[in-house]
């Protein structure tokens, strides 16, 4: 609960504020001590808080604010691992500035520290408020009374026990709808807010280039357009309008600047080898997007190298453009042990205190996850290595933080109250709705959909079959459904639902584990042969398989891995298929997986293949409902999806020399990006334009017809590509600048109308300059990448 904060304070206030504060930075300490309090007026301004503030504090109060306690919340605990005010105030007597996860009793696992033990030791929902108003009432005994920042994972969900779990980033992704992804945001910033929390570590807006890499499911995709949409709305949900939150908001925080979704060699923290324009024009567009149409109040750095800086040590990306072009002027918090990385893994410092030099000079202000090397940073001004100024920039931005979230003036949290709003029956009927919207059909022979009685035994089979797969960054939330749940609660008692593990995919579901092992290949030629057995005596399969939390994953260390070199189907998987194939019963294929679907065998064969990703607490309802009719799927795919290995980068917008061909080889994608089917038939018309010459500046509308020809009511997605025929330098064979997701009923026909403006036809010029450049560009609409239909647009 956050006391009322006057919005429009009188002319003589704000003079008064503004001379007190000034005065106070030049007053004698033991005056400035005794003088009243203007930080804790909640009338003030901001910014005028912050300077009054400042002048009160020491040096080593100022460094306090900008690090952070993760593993180390073992200081200022006990042994019941409640917060301890005595021993907090032992270790940290100027102050605490940051806490990561309360919900977690352990602390974060990191390059530094992999010991499974120092992760997912869960707090219960009452507890981690307690632990958090104990800190904030500990914290208002300090000589300042300065407040701790407490920040939470947020990706598709509260990470922690009992709150709701939201389909995967790249299933919103393709969902290619905004409305939708902001009211999950809206959600899970209420959830985080209830127990505590003010800062959440959300969303991703790196475009994923390559599926090898182990976080591409933490993405909204590939395409720049798409990421930059669905980052706006998911800060929109979680923070709400403006940089002052609102009850039941938190602060997001853009991730991760820049380049970390196109690795070398697909590995995790790899060098990102992109040249400047390629960042400008492709890798940018997310984060300054959100930034100009947001009040962002935290961008996290890349692990990265770009052209050999590193993000958390790179002035250029931080300082001049970040801040510089784009304006930003909340907090940059460093990725987890990332500053100490400058040291232990790029080589660019000798020790901490060198890596803590160089990303402060780079603008990092806050060191996640233990403040490592931050820790040090008093000394070093003391010292004469590090100027105070730089000290004071990063506690202003970190006290702005603070005062715009209201922690000065927030009461102690409400456990009833934290109970009602979090996993309740809205939460959980939106979490089966965002499944339905983000599940894609691929392939279907006519199975599809499933008539609920029509098939007497149905054989639900599969690794993924009897397990709701959430996938990383997930917690423990109550009640998670499976698919064979789903399917026997949506059928009940009018068909009888057997079920056989088919095979395992790795030999363990510790997904915090270091090491990964796949399953014993002679054991699943067993649990096969069983398989084959129940699908006999079926009159249709559903085949659940895909990946699991430990294959597709954040690979942080080289004893904790993520990436891999192939795409396919890992362990017997494939051989299942083939064993289902051969019983002669239709095969319908229920993808649970985090990476795309690179599953070749599998989608030649499949009578029918539903891309279900990880779909959340709900998705064993919402695949059921999908799969039997109830609901009539309408996503589209947010990547491209290779054959294989060998076709890798593959994505979309490529160059025009790219693609050329391979000996014996097809470039055509398995399927292409935007891509989805329904149980309904559209036809959408060629584009007509508002205009057929416009000026370098102006706008145009693109008008497209869009009918539902079949007998169902479904949704389709409109999209609009922009292909610049002639330019300077060169551009892709078509960029995504428009989409729109519209519901029809059978016959219904409707009229979608989408603006470009000039953003969607500038270039980085060879002067490196943002221009829109006259000629003649090709406005394409379809239902996907491939199938498009195209009107020409002069600019002048």
């Amino acid at each position: 609960m956050v006391a009322s904060i006057s919005a429009n304070p009188s002319r003589r206030n704000l003079l008064r504020w503004s001379g007190a504060a000034s005065l106070l930075a030049f007053t004698p300490a033991a005056v400035r001590a005794a003088a009243p309090s203007l930080y804790k007026d909640p009338r003030a301004p901001v910014d005028l808080r912050v300077r009054d503030l400042m002048a009160r504090m020491t040096l080593d109060e100022k460094v306090a604010q900008l690090i952070t306690l993760s593993q180390r919340k073992r200081d200022v605990m006990n042994e019941a691992l409640a917060f301890d005010p005595a021993r907090a105030t032992t270790a940290y007597p100027d102050g605490i500035g940051q806490i990561a996860r309360p919900s977690d009793r352990g602390g974060a696992a990191t390059l530094a520290n992999t010991g499974t033990d120092v992760t997912g030791r869960w707090r219960k929902p009452a507890d981690t408020i307690a632990f958090v108003n104990a800190g904030q009432a500990w914290s208002r005994t300090t000589r300042l009374g300065i407040p701790i920042l407490f920040h939470e994972e947020a990706l598709h969900g509260y990470m922690a026990p009992e709150a709701t779990s939201f389909p995967q980033a790249i299933a919103i992704a393709g969902s290619f709808d905004r409305d939708l992804a902001e009211r999950i945001n809206t959600v899970i910033g209420r959830e985080v807010r209830a127990h505590g929390t003010v800062l959440a570590l959300s969303p991703v807006v790196d475009i994923a280039r390559d599926p090898r890499w182990g976080r591409i499911e933490e993405t909204f995709g590939e395409d720049p357009y798409l990421c930059g949409e669905m980052g706006v709305a998911a800060v929109r949900g979680l923070q709400g309008e403006g940089k002052t939150l609102a009850p039941g908001k938190v602060f997001a925080t853009l991730k991760h600047m820049t380049g970390h979704g196109q690795p070398e060699s697909g590995e995790n923290v790899a060098p990102a080898p992109i040249a400047e324009r390629e960042l400008r024009e492709r890798f940018f567009p997310p984060f300054r997007k959100v930034v100009a149409q947001t009040g962002i109040g935290a961008v996290m750095p890349s692990y990265n190298e770009i052209d050999g800086v590193p993000s958390h040590a790179n002035r250029w990306l931080l300082g001049d453009v970040l801040r510089g072009e784009w304006g930003f002027d909340g907090a940059i918090v460093s990725d987890y042990a990332a500053i100490g990385e400058l040291a232990t893994l790029h080589h660019i410092a000798a020790d901490l205190d060198g890596a803590a030099r160089l990303a402060l000079l780079a603008g990092v202000d806050s060191d996640l996850p233990d403040g490592q090397a931050f820790r040090g940073l008093a000394d070093q001004v003391r010292a004469g290595k590090v100027a105070q100024a730089a000290v004071d920039e990063a506690c202003r931005r970190m006290l702005t933080m603070k005062f715009r979230a209201g922690l000065f003036e927030e009461k102690p949290i409400d456990t009833r109250a934290a109970a009602r709003l979090t996993a309740n029956a809205e939460a959980l009927s939106l979490a089966r709705e965002a499944a339905h919207k983000s599940i894609a059909l691929l392939v279907n022979d006519g199975i599809l959909p499933l008539t609920p009685g029509a098939h007497k035994r149905v054989a639900v089979i599969g690794p993924n079959a009897a397990v709701a797969r959430l996938g990383g960054y997930s917690s423990l939330p109550k009640n998670p459904v499976s698919l064979l749940e789903g399917v026997r609660a949506h059928l009940g008692s009018k068909a009888e639902v057997g079920h056989a593990q088919g095979v395992f995919i790795t030999q363990s579901e510790d997904r915090s584990a270091n090491e990964v092992l796949l399953a014993d290949a002679e054991k699943n030629r067993a649990l096969i042969a069983e398989a084959v057995d129940v699908a006999k005596t079926a009159d249709v399969i559903l085949l659940a398989i895909g990946d699991t939390e430990q294959t597709s994953r954040e690979g942080y260390a080289k004893n904790h891995l993520g990436d891999r070199t192939g795409l396919d189907l890992l362990g017997e998987q494939n051989d299942l298929f083939r064993a289902m194939k051969a019983t002669g019963k239709p095969v319908v294929v229920v993808a649970i997986n985090g990476r795309p679907p690179s599953w070749p065998t599998v989608a030649a064969g499949a009578n029918a293949l539903l891309e279900c990703w990880y779909a959340g607490q709900e998705g064993g309802h919402a695949i059921a409902d999908v799969l039997f009719g109830a609901v009539n799927p309408g996503a589209k795919l947010p990547v491209t999806v290779a054959r294989h290995v060998g076709q890798l980068p593959v994505f979309y917008d490529a160059k025009p020399s790219a693609r050329r061909g391979y000996l014996f080889d097809t470039t055509d994608p398995l399927f292409p990006f935007g891509f989805g089917l329904s149980y309904t038939s559209f036809t959408l018309s060629a584009p007509r334009l508002s205009a057929p010459r416009i000026g370098a500046g102006a706008s145009v509308t693109v008008e497209v017809d869009v009918t539902n020809t079949g007998q169902r009511s479904g949704d389709e997605v409109v999209q609009v590509y922009v292909h610049d025929r002639v330019a300077s330098v060169t551009q892709p064979i078509k960029a995504l600048k428009g989409f729109e997701r519209v519901t029809l009923k059978p016959g219904e026909r409707r009229t979608v109308r989408l603006t470009l403006g000039p953003d969607a036809f500038t270039l980085w010029n060879i002067d490196m300059k943002e221009v829109v450049e006259p000629g003649m560009f090709d406005i394409t609409t379809g239902p996907n990448s491939r199938d498009l239909q195209t009107v020409q647009l002069e600019i002048a």
